[in-house]
């Protein structure tokens, strides 16, 4: 029951915290997406010059970057299994942070961003006014 209290929560916050949330949610969920958007409708560009870690193909980088930003993206917007949807877009961000700018918040200052917000986040949860939000309070009654 608690892991559907993590995923699902039914005990929230005021109705200011949840409009900053959403408002959160949707403005970062949204520029997160547009990144693998462009990833998904440049993937034969993309996929031949993607640095592609642990020794992966660029192929299946760039999917599993799009999965994590495109699909995990639209899915935080809308409050949908946030807390789940977050764990593929923060370890993207630390792979892009890590790998991809050798850890320079200079050189890697949109990755190091988007970390921090998906990790503050998954702390916050969604909010009620998200997909979960209203699962929770279905499941509460």
């Amino acid at each position: 029951m608690k892991t559907l209290e993590l995923l699902f929560p039914n005990k929230f916050e005021s109705t200011k915290t949840s409009v900053l949330l959403l408002a959160s949610r949707v403005i970062f969920g949204l520029l997160f997406a547009s990144h693998g958007l462009e990833k998904l409708l440049n993937f034969s560009a993309t996929a031949a010059q993607f640095p592609a870690p642990f020794g992966m193909s660029g192929e299946l980088a760039v999917s599993l970057s799009i999965f994590g930003e495109l699909v995990c993206g639209v899915a935080f917007a809308l409050g949908f299994l946030t807390r789940l949807a977050l764990l593929p877009m923060i370890f993207t961000m630390i792979v892009a942070f890590t790998t991809v700018h050798g850890g320079s918040v200079n050189d890697g200052q949109l990755a190091f961003l988007y970390l921090i917000v998906f990790v503050l986040s998954w702390f916050a949860g969604a909010g009620k006014y998200s997909v979960d939000g209203f699962i929770g309070s279905k499941l509460n009654k």
